[in-house]
């Protein structure tokens, strides 16, 4: 999928403080990209608007939580 427009609005958490073990997040119109914050140049998962919501719902339910 390609994503127009992401590259300039890279977000991350503000709990994530100066640190870069992170991953940043953007919005472009019909998806969401995702990257981690070390390699801004390396490669970016993009989601469509259906799965960030349920990449979203899984975290929230904390499926993807460490025993």
């Amino acid at each position: 999928m390609s994503i127009k427009g992401y590259r300039s609005s890279w977000r991350r958490s503000s709990h994530s403080a100066q640190g870069a073990n992170c991953v940043e997040v953007a919005q472009a119109t019909e998806a969401w990209a995702v990257r981690d914050s070390k390699d801004a140049t390396g490669p970016v998962l993009t989601l469509t608007r259906d799965e960030w919501t349920a990449l979203l719902d899984t975290i929230k339910t904390g499926t993807h939580d460490l025993p």
